[in-house]
């Protein structure tokens, strides 16, 4: 098979351009119109976020997980708390999160101040999930190190066990919501030649501004 010429991989961006007057009055008002035109144009997993923690000591990982509520108050995760990046945000409550909308020439960047949500709301959302999904709750532990494949199979089919013939399953204490209160959201729009629009709503002392920044 022929190397791969990554130098040569690029395209040009010339879809539409961005302008501060394309802005929604606050950055929820523009993430949702920007959110409903990547579920409108079907683009897989619309609400995948790439997001971004550190350790105290600056170390940084980085995983995809899916965006299940925005509000005024920030964007929602939920997740194993004991995971890695549970213990991290756990210590360093600060985040970054990108939703990767390529086919639409377009991302939102965001950071932001991390807590978590409350029980009464965990729960409710664990009652959505699918039961498989919320008996993998109870049987991974998210981010140790497995002997096999075989040891996550059995620890399932215990839950399957654990909770046969009872209707509603309990969240796991160890799993629950992140929020991802935003400091800064930056929406980018691709554009020729590589001089693409970036327009940034950024929290300060007076309230959230709206700012350009150079590609």
């Amino acid at each position: 098979m022929d190397e791969v010429r990554l130098e040569a991989l690029r395209r040009e961006y010339a879809e539409r351009g961005l302008e501060p007057s394309d802005l929604g009055p606050t950055w929820l008002d523009t993430f949702q119109r920007w959110l409903a035109d990547a579920v409108a144009a079907a683009l897989p997993e619309p609400n995948a976020m790439v997001v971004a923690t550190a350790t105290t000591a600056g170390s940084p990982s980085v995983r995809t997980v899916l965006l299940k509520a925005v509000d005024p108050e920030g964007f929602v995760f939920y997740t194993n708390l004991d995971s890695r990046k549970g213990a991290e945000l756990r210590a360093n409550p600060v985040a970054a999160a990108v939703f990767p909308w390529h086919p639409l020439e377009r991302q939102v960047r965001v950071e932001g101040i991390v807590s978590f949500v409350d029980r009464d709301a965990v729960q409710a959302y664990f009652d959505s999930r699918p039961r498989p999904a919320q008996l993998a709750a109870w049987a991974s532990r998210q981010s140790a190190v497995l002997a096999s494949r075989d040891q996550l199979d059995t620890a399932f089919a215990e839950m399957q066990v654990r909770f046969a013939g009872q209707d509603r399953i309990p969240a796991p204490p160890h799993w629950g919501g992140v929020r991802i209160a935003p400091t800064s959201v930056e929406f980018w729009q691709g554009r020729a030649s590589r001089l693409h629009d970036r327009l940034r709503y950024r929290w300060d002392a007076t309230g959230w501004v709206v700012e350009r920044l150079a590609p």
